[in-house]
């Protein structure tokens, strides 16, 4: 009866031992397989966004203005939208975003942001996801470059309509704006370099927002026409003695 006893305690804790490795043995193997799975779209994403830029930057020479638009549907014609639907990343290819990559006309760099969500495998914890974020820096056409001079012995500095302040860099970002084309469908999720929201030009549009709105990293408003005097900026050369009433721009004066 003992030997007997034996045998069945055995024989239970092998199946316990079972019902516990199993699924964690399983659930490994799943967690592995979603490793690898979350790599290769990482590398697939930044593979298409490296190529599609290399375009956009060549579209600069005739609009130096970045179509976040076209950079999106062209990562996801590099990918493939089947692939990207059928992948871990939420939404399928609505779940790619690029409107946070920009022009800087001052730097003459490119840089491109690619935010995205990835489904975890974790059904009992309600599906959840984490972000990921692919960015990169490269070099966009510069086309003609305007002298500055910088320093405060400088005899001609910067100043726009408004002469809020002057500029010792003709290049200053406040003076050569960085404009992107955005989808509209995006803008209630988009801030500005100060953590504002954007709101309507009230000089370019009148009623609903067009499909495709233009935006600035330093702007607060939207707007449906490139040519908007919202986008532009007059920029006039002067000596340093005429602007002796007025403050240095924080960023290019010294």
């Amino acid at each position: 009866m003992k030997e007997y006893g034996k045998k069945t305690w055995k024989r239970g804790s092998v199946t316990t031992e079972a019902s516990i490795g199993i699924p964690l043995f399983l659930f490994a193997a799943v967690c592995l397989i979603w490793m690898v799975e979350v790599q290769s779209i990482r590398i697939s994403i930044l593979s298409a966004a490296q190529s599609a830029a290399k375009r956009a930057a060549e579209e600069t020479a005739i609009l130096p203005v970045l179509n976040t638009i076209k950079l999106k549907s062209d990562i996801v014609d590099l990918i493939g939208e089947d692939r990207i639907d059928r992948s871990i990343i939420q939404g399928g290819t609505s779940g790619i975003s690029c409107w946070k990559s920009h022009i800087s006309p001052a730097s003459g760099e490119m840089s491109v942001t690619v935010d995205y969500k990835i489904q975890l495998p974790l059904p009992l914890f309600m599906s959840p996801s984490a972000e990921l974020q692919e960015d990169f820096v490269i070099s966009a056409w510069r086309g003609f470059q305007g002298g500055s001079r910088s320093g405060r012995d400088a005899e001609i500095v910067y100043i726009t309509d408004n002469e809020a302040v002057y500029h010792e860099d003709y290049n200053c970002s406040y003076l050569q704006l960085s404009i992107s084309y955005v989808p509209a469908a995006e803008l209630e999720a988009m801030r500005n370099e100060s953590g504002g929201r954007y709101h309507a030009c009230d000089k370019c549009v009148f009623g609903s927002a067009m499909t495709g709105v233009y935006i600035t990293e330093t702007g607060g408003k939207y707007h449906n026409s490139l040519s908007c005097s919202g986008l532009k900026r007059t920029v006039h050369a002067v000596e340093r003695a005429e602007v002796s009433g007025i403050g240095g721009c924080s960023r290019c004066s010294h």
